[in-house]
C-alpha cells in the first residue's frame, strides 16, 4: 500500500484532482479488479479447447434475443456418444444464458431430440417435421442419410428458418455450418495402426455403421485409401456395411444354400442373426487378422462376436469412440485402439454455430471438434480421461 503525506493544496490544484478523478471513475469501474484468485477453468474446459476454429468455443459476444429456441436433433437417444453430444448442447445453453444474465422465460431455449432407435432415419425426419412446425429460430441436425430431407430444408428455407449440420453433414445447398470430426484423418489414424498391428500384412475387416451417411462415408473412404495405397501387403476381404445386414444375409444364404427352396431359403435369411454374418466373413476368411469398427456400435459388436467365437487372442479390433463398454474393452486387452471422438465438444460448438447463424454474424463451412487415439498404455492419463465418455 502506498501512503502520501498530508499537503496544503491550493483550492483550484485540489478541485482539477477531485474533476480527474471523478472522471477517471467510470474507467475504473469499467476494468476487472484482480483480487489475486486465478480464474477457474470448467472441468470441460478440455473439451473446448479442441474444437477449432477457437470461436465455437466462445459464448461471449452472441448477444441473442431472449428467448431464442434453437432445435439440434441427433441420430440416437441412447448411445454414450450423443448423450455427451446433448450433454454438450446443454451446457453452451447454460454459458449462454449465464452470460447474458437471461432466467425464466428470457432463457435462450436449446431442445435436442434423436430417434429412439439407432439409425432410424424415418423417425429422425418425423422429428424434424414436429420441430419445423414448432417454427425454431434455427435447427442443427445430425442427418443420418446425407441426401435426405430437402423438402424439410426447403420448407425451412422458406419459414427463414436457418440449418446448420452437426457429426454428419448433408448435401443441401444450403447448409450454413457443419461441426464434426476429422473423420477423414481419425480414420487414417485407424488405419495405419492397425496395419501396423498386424505387422503390416494378412487380412482385416472393415465394419462400417452404415452406406448412406456423410460420417460413415468419409471414414470408410479414408480407411480405405490409406491401406490401399501405403499397406499394399494388407487387404481387405470384406466391408460389411450394418445397414445393409439383410441383403447381406441373402446373399450368404443363396452362396451357402443354393439348393433350399424358396420358402426354406426365406426362412433361412429370416432366422439368420448379425452375429452369423460375421461368422460367416471369418470362416470365409480364416487369414484375416484384424477388424476395424467405423463407429462406436461396430467397434463393440466385433468385440462381442469374437468373445462369443472365442477368437479374440488371434484377431486385433480397433474401431471409434470411447464409451463405457470401449473403455472395458480396451483395458481387458479385447480392444487394442480407439479413435475418441469429442462429442461434447460437437454439442457445444453446434449451439454456437447456431447462434452466430441467428446473429448472421457468419460461419465456418467446417468446424472440427478434435479426436485422440487412445491405448492401454494412455488411457489413464489425465488428458485423455477428460475426453471419455
Amino acid at each position: 500500500m502506498r501512503f502520501f503525506r498530508k499537503n496544503k493544496l491550493v483550492a483550484p490544484v485540489m478541485a482539477a484532482v477531485v474533476i480527474f478523478a471523478a472522471a477517471g471513475c467510470a474507467e475504473e469501474e469499467k476494468k476487472p479488479t484482480f483480487t489475486g484468485d486465478t480464474t477457474k477453468e470448467p472441468e470441460y474446459q478440455t473439451n473446448l479447447n479442441e474444437i477449432s476454429p477457437a470461436a465455437y468455443s466462445e459464448v461471449r459476444g452472441l448477444n441473442l434475443e431472449p428467448g431464442t429456441y434453437i432445435s439440434i436433433i441427433g441420430k440416437d437417444e441412447t448411445t454414450a456418444f450423443w448423450k455427451n453430444v446433448k450433454k454438450g448442447a446443454m451446457q453452451a445453453a447454460e454459458d449462454l444464458n449465464a452470460e447474458l444474465g437471461y432466467t425464466g422465460g428470457d432463457k435462450i431455449k436449446v431442445v435436442y431430440n434423436a430417434p429412439s432407435k439407432s439409425e432410424d432415419i424415418d423417425e429422425q425426419v418425423n422429428i424434424l417435421d414436429e420441430e419445423l412446425a414448432r417454427y425454431p429460430d434455427v435447427i442443427g441436425i445430425a442427418s443420418i442419410d446425407e441426401d435426405a430431407c430437402t423438402v424439410q430444408f426447403d420448407l425451412a428455407t422458406a419459414n427463414g428458418i436457418p440449418v446448420i449440420a452437426l457429426d454428419s453433414g448433408n448435401n443441401y445447398p444450403g447448409i450454413q455450418c457443419t461441426v464434426k470430426t476429422d473423420n477423414q484423418d481419425a480414420a487414417k489414424t485407424g488405419a495405419y495402426k492397425l496395419a501396423d498391428a498386424v505387422e503390416r500384412e494378412g487380412s482385416v475387416l472393415l465394419f462400417a455403421h452404415d452406406s448412406k451417411s456423410e460420417t460413415a462415408k468419409e471414414r470408410t473412404e479414408s480407411f480405405l485409401k490409406e491401406i490401399q495405397e501405403n499397406y499394399p501387403e494388407v487387404k481387405v476381404a470384406e466391408t460389411v456395411y450394418f445397414d445393409k445386414m439383410e441383403e447381406l444375409k441373402k446373399s450368404i444364404v443363396e452362396e451357402t444354400q443354393p439348393e433350399l427352396p424358396e420358402e426354406e431359403r426365406l426362412s433361412a435369411i429370416e432366422k439368420m442373426t448379425d452375429e452369423e454374418v460375421v461368422l460367416h466373413y471369418l470362416e470365409k476368411h480364416p487369414e484375416v487378422r484384424g477388424i476395424f469398427g467405423t463407429n462406436d456400435l461396430t467397434t463393440q459388436f466385433a468385440v462381442s462376436v469374437l468373445r462369443e467365437a472365442e477368437k479374440g487372442e488371434d484377431i486385433t479390433v480397433m474401431g471409434f469412440d470411447g464409451g463405457t463398454e470401449q473403455i472395458q474393452a480396451l483395458e481387458e486387452g479385447e480392444i487394442d485402439g480407439l479413435a475418441v471422438q469429442n462429442p461434447f465438444a460437437i454439442g457445444y460448438a453446434s449451439v454456437i454455430a447456431a447462434a452466430r447463424t441467428v446473429l448472421q454474424e457468419g460461419n465456418e463451412a467446417i468446424v472440427t471438434t478434435g479426436y485422440t487415439w487412445v491405448t492401454r498404455e494412455n488411457v489413464e492419463s489425465e488428458s485423455i480421461q477428460k475426453m471419455l465418455y
